[in-house]
């Protein structure tokens, strides 16, 4: 049985980065950049101005000054400002030769009807004011963005600034979701005596979405040979196959050895953990084909906690990400817990800023079936048994969702 961190290692040194595919500026937000991109030329590509208003020379000079021409955005200057001589300029519009500060129309004396002249006084005259000069921000050959960096919306801003138009990106994964057993229910489904919903699908479809990759729901395979290999079959045609339950010690626990006949090869089996010790993991390899094979447990807590830590580690992985690791922040307990056993506990909690320190306050949860604890939460603390008893301040590492 390995630990949470031999999992982790054993997850990276198995799942390898998808080829590249390069697609359009369109298409590209949220996907995983697959190369290095530096700036094709300098950011602003001009000086340009950072006001409405008048370009000139600063420095001593009369405060009347000719105006030579009104200078737009998207528009070449024509006129060369020297010393008694102004431009006036609009936001982002380029800079006229000689000119090297702007002031804004507000600081200066402009009569819409007579636009020839206007007057500033020169404590207003002051080099650079207003002005960003050619490559301030980025110049030619400097690092923009860097491979494994999922593309957010300002990254797709700054791609389209640079007229980078075709971008190298790892394509977006497949996960096929197979729940498994006979008690199960649709959702949407009256209950019956000795049955339950199948709550896992859905909340693995929103998990896998959620995670930037595409869900590909198989329905519910009963605890037979004949459907449970058909269904598999059609899952492995994915990059990923995500299946819940079949894979404890029970008489009807039938996923790994159908999963074998399949030809995946398993990588581990159980983990020194909870909720989830009985995780799966394998690969199925042929000639054109790579399909990475989790069989996460039943219990809806555990598949959850199982598809959050390592699912999403081996999505981010094989998409490429510079960050794959679930991001760990430390918070301080508001109260005592006890560890029980010898396994990592990932308690629910629910998160607080207090004095600009997060707490956690664990959630009233009982155990890997309470769904209706876990709702509550807003994310997980990782517990170890070598502490047994954490006491309140203490600061342990916590995966947080989300809180409000």
């Amino acid at each position: 049985m390995l630990s949470v961190d031999q999992a982790f290692e054993s997850i990276l040194s198995t799942v390898t980065a998808a080829t590249v595919a390069r697609v359009s500026l369109s298409q590209a937000s949220d996907r995983c950049l697959a190369e290095d991109l530096t700036t094709p030329h300098d950011s602003p590509p001009f000086d340009k101005s950072m006001m409405d208003g008048f370009a000139l020379v600063a420095g001593p000079q009369s405060d009347t000054l000719q105006v030579l021409e009104t200078i737009t955005a998207g528009t070449v200057p024509q006129s060369v400002v020297r010393p008694g001589t102004a431009c006036r300029i609009m936001t982002g519009a380029p800079m006229p030769a000689g000119a090297d500060c702007v002031v804004p129309i507000e600081k200066v004396t402009f009569n819409e009807n007579d636009p020839t002249t206007v007057h500033v006084s020169g404590e207003q005259l002051l080099a650079e004011k207003h002005v960003l000069r050619k490559g301030a921000s980025a110049q030619v050959g400097e690092p923009l963005l860097a491979c494994g960096t999922r593309l957010a919306p300002q990254h797709i801003a700054a791609l389209a600034e640079f007229g980078i138009a075709e971008i190298p990106v790892r394509p977006i994964p497949k996960v096929g979701v197979l729940a498994t057993g006979d008690e199960l229910l649709t959702f949407d489904q009256p209950l019956t005596p000795g049955r339950i919903r199948n709550s896992n699908e859905p909340m693995l479809i929103s998990q896998i979405k959620q995670a930037g990759a595409v869900p590909d729901p198989l329905g519910i395979a009963r605890d037979n040979v004949g459907d449970l290999k058909t269904r598999i079959a059609a899952g492995l045609k994915n990059d990923f196959l995500v299946l819940t339950g079949g894979v404890s010690a029970g008489t009807l626990d039938l996923v790994p050895a159908e999963l074998a006949a399949a030809g995946v090869v398993e990588v581990f089996h159980k983990i020194a953990m909870k909720p989830g010790k009985p995780l799966w993991f394998g690969k199925l390899q042929t000639d054109d084909h790579t399909c990475y094979v989790f069989g996460l447990p039943g219990n809806p807590v555990s598949s959850m906690v199982c598809f959050d830590l390592f699912v999403t580690t081996a999505l981010r992985q094989f998409c490429g990400q510079s960050s794959v690791l679930p991001a760990f922040r430390t918070v301080q307990l508001a109260d005592p817990i006890a560890v029980r056993g010898d396994r990592e506990v990932f308690m629910p909690c629910q998160f607080e800023v207090v004095d600009g320190v997060i707490r956690a306050t664990a959630v009233r949860w009982g155990g890997s079936a309470d769904l209706r604890s876990t709702a509550t939460a807003h994310g997980l603390c990782r517990l170890s048994p070598e502490y047994s008893e954490y006491q309140a301040g203490q600061t342990v590492p916590a995966v947080i969702w989300s809180w409000s």
